[in-house]
Formats: structure tokens, C-alpha cells, sequence
């Protein structure tokens, strides 16, 4: 059953075809009684007797299934076909016969189409065919009015029921095909997201992986160099320095152990052995600074307003602001270099302030991302600010150094 279907889906010209050899055959058996038959003055519908009328009855015969055959291939052209055939049929007095189903099936598809003029021809058509009919071969003299009346009535109702199924299937097929752009938008829109979801997860990973690298990385190069220089004068120095090294390395071993975790399992937490530890927040503040004065750089620490518990987002965010801000005096603020670390907690807010007396980065360090590819770390800090709805001052100091200054909100953040 889904074959036959399928094939006639895919053939629709044979179908009507073979519709338009049976309607041929009635109109054909139709012709042979009007050459045959004697005439009837009782028939209700009077067979053509004359010769030329019975001549005329057969190209309008071929005509009509011309239009049933052809009438999803080129319908504009066979409803102008069947006007003119309905034309000739009245020039030349053909009284109705099979053929003229041909005219109902051709309204119904020209309806069913989008040519406005072709289905609003086809309506006015509908309208008029029956009462044309009617005054063009009344009924017999014993027929009363309203008979009469009843039948253009009944015709007419058929005829622009035809319409009405045709441009309620154009209806359904305009929603159906709505219905399909729609699902292929959302589809191109979830793609679209999945990409700028991917793009996001992207981002954020570049972040965690810069957080942790600089930071620790930076550490363990300022202690490695300062071994080197007093291996021989100050042992003690030295294997102080070397135990920093070892701390922050395996320090950074459990952030990235803590962001493999999260790229496996899509969970916010890190493991460490058998348990999950949270992020750092706020609380790990006071441990990074003193693990950025043990490795020599003077940082002075400051909490201001009556500490509340943050979303954890605001607490991650101000803690890689402030590891980013003291990482980059490390690295730019030049020798004898110190920061200051203020937190202010507000009642909407949380503002982190990071500063140095040092040299500064460079201009397009924080402006532009640098042309030769540095400068992520402060893209980073506006991209997680940015991420909570905050705002990120950074810029050199005007007595100078390096200023970075975030305000967090508090409300909405999760």
C-alpha cells in the first residue's frame, strides 16, 4: 500500500491520466447514445441529436480530458483550456454530458494552487457555470420554478464547495510548509547556539588554563631564579625556594587535576584523591597573597565591609582577578614593585580593587590583546566580568603602576 502510494506521489500525471481515460469513456458512451438513440421528449436531459452538435460533442469531449490529464502539470493553462471549451460547448449547443466533470475537478485545482487570478477566475466561474447552465438549457416545460431553482442552486453550491476544498488543501499546504521552515530555523538556531555554546565552553577553558598557568608558572620561575642566585651563598634560601616550587606545582597539578574533572563531567568542583574540593573564592584570597609574599613580592591586603556569603561565580571571579592582577605586577611591575589587594563588600556588590607602584604593562597589553598574541589574561578578567554582569576598570595609574578595579553585582549572579 505505501508503494502504490509512493508511486503516486511521484507520478501524478499518470493518475490523472488514467482519471482522464475513464471520464473519456463516459463521454465516449455518452456520444454513441446521442449518434444512437432516438430522441425522448421525456429524457430528463435531452440527447443531442443533431449532426453538428454531435460532431462538436467529441473535440469538447477530448478537450475536458485534456484538462483533467494535464491539470497539475499546467493548470493556468487548463483552466483558460476549459473556459474556452465551456465557450464552444454554448456556441455550439452541447447540452451538459460526463464531460463536464472536468469542471469541477479543474476549480478544485486551480484553488488548491497559489495563482491568486487563476483561483479568483476559478470562484467567479463556480459562481456563474450553474445559472449559465440553466438559462442555456432549461428543464422540460413541466418543471416548475422552483425546481428549477433548487437544482442551479444545488449545482452552484457543488460547484463552490469544489473551490472551497481546493483552497483549504492550498491552506493546509501553506501551514505545513510554514511548519517546516519554522523546524528548519529552530534547527539552524540550536545549531547556531550549540556553536556559540562550544565557543563559550571554549573561552572559559583558555581562561581556567591561563589562570593556572600564569599564576603558578610565574611563581615557581621567580623561586627557581632566586635558588639559582643564592644556591651557594644561602643554602636555607635555597631549599625554601625549591619547597615553594614544589608547593605550587603541586598546586597547580590539583587546579588542573580540579579542570580535567570539569571537561569530564561537566561538574564545578575538582577532585583530589577521592573528593571533590571547591573552587577558590573569596577565602583563598588571603592564602594567594601569602603565597605571592613568600616568593619576595611585598602585597598589602585589605578586606573592608562585613564579609557575606557571594554566589560561588562572583567568588571565582574575584579570586582569578586577583591572582591575574598580582601575576601581571610579577611579571610587569619591574624590581622592588609592590601591590595593594582591597575588598569592599557593598550591599549590591562586591568591588575588587588590585593596584601596584611597579612600571605597568604596556599599552596595548590591556587595550587591544597585543599583536603578538599576549595579553589574555586581561581579556580573560573582562570576559568573567563581564559574564556576572560587573564592570572592569584596568588601566595605568596616574602616579604610576597598574589599577584594576571590578565591580561585581550581586544580584542575578549565580
Amino acid at each position: 500500500m505505501n508503494r502504490l502510494y509512493d508511486f503516486i506521489r511521484r507520478h501524478p500525471t499518470w493518475v490523472d491520466s488514467l482519471w482522464a481515460g475513464f471520464l473519456l469513456m463516459l463521454s465516449s458512451a455518452w456520444i454513441i447514445a446521442a449518434f444512437t438513440a432516438p430522441p425522448s421528449p421525456r429524457d430528463p436531459a435531452p440527447l443531442p441529436h443533431e449532426t453538428g452538435q454531435q460532431i462538436a460533442m467529441i473535440p469538447i469531449a477530448l478537450a475536458l480530458s485534456l484538462v483533467v490529464s494535464l491539470r497539475r502539470r499546467a493548470p493556468e493553462k487548463m483552466l483558460l483550456l476549459a473556459t474556452g471549451t465551456g465557450i464552444a460547448q454554448l456556441i455550439c449547443d452541447v447540452g451538459p454530458f460526463p464531460g463536464n466533470f472536468a469542471f469541477l475537478v479543474i476549480i478544485f485545482t486551480v484553488a488548491s494552487r497559489h495563482t491568486r487570478w487563476a483561483s479568483r477566475f476559478a470562484l467567479a466561474g463556480a459562481l456563474l457555470a450553474p445559472t449559465i447552465d440553466t438559462l442555456r438549457w432549461p428543464d422540460q416545460p413541466n418543471e416548475s420554478v422552483s425546481a428549477e431553482i433548487f437544482g442551479t442552486l444545488f449545482m452552484t453550491l457543488a460547484f463552490v464547495m469544489a473551490w472551497v476544498l481546493g483552497d483549504s488543501l492550498r491552506t493546509r499546504r501553506a501551514y505545513y510548509l510554514q511548519l517546516e521552515e519554522r523546524a528548519q530555523r529552530l534547527e539552524k538556531e540550536r545549531e547556531a547556539q550549540a556553536k556559540v555554546a562550544v565557543a563559550a565552553e571554549r573561552a572559559r577553558i583558555a581562561r581556567e588554563l591561563h589562570d593556572v598557568v600564569a599564576h603558578n608558572v610565574s611563581v615557581m620561575v621567580v623561586q627557581a631564579d632566586g635558588a639559582a642566585y643564592v644556591l651557594d651563598s644561602s643554602p636555607e634560601q635555597t631549599r625554601m625556594a625549591l619547597e615553594t616550587i614544589s608547593g605550587t606545582g603541586r598546586q597547580a597539578l590539583a587546579e588542573m587535576r580540579r579542570l580535567l574533572g570539569v571537561l569530564r563531567s561537566g561538574d564545578a568542583g575538582r577532585r583530589d584523591g577521592d573528593e571533590y574540593v571547591p573552587q577558590p573564592g573569596v577565602e583563598q584570597i588571603a592564602d594567594l597573597v601569602e603565597q605571592v609574599r613568600g616568593a619576595g613580592l611585598t602585597v598589602d591586603f585589605k578586606v573592608q565591609g562585613d564579609p557575606h556569603p557571594l554566589p560561588s561565580s562572583v567568588e571565582l571571579t574575584a579570586y582569578r582577578i586577583v591572582q591575574e592582577a598580582l601575576t601581571n605586577t610579577r611579571k610587569h611591575g619591574g624590581p622592588d614593585v609592590g601591590a595593594t589587594v582591597h575588598l569592599c563588600y557593598g550591599d549590591g556588590e562586591l568591588c575588587v580593587l588590585a593596584e601596584d607602584d611597579g612600571r605597568g604593562a604596556q599599552h596595548e597589553l590591556y587595550e587591544a590583546g597585543g599583536a603578538d598574541g599576549l595579553g589574555h589574561g586581561l581579556i580573560g578578567m573582562r570576559e568573567r566580568v563581564g559574564m556576572v554582569g560587573g564592570a572592569l576598570e584596568a588601566g595605568p595609574r596616574s602616579g604610576g603602576g597598574f589599577r584594576i578595579r571590578a565591580a561585581l553585582p550581586l544580584k542575578g549572579a549565580d
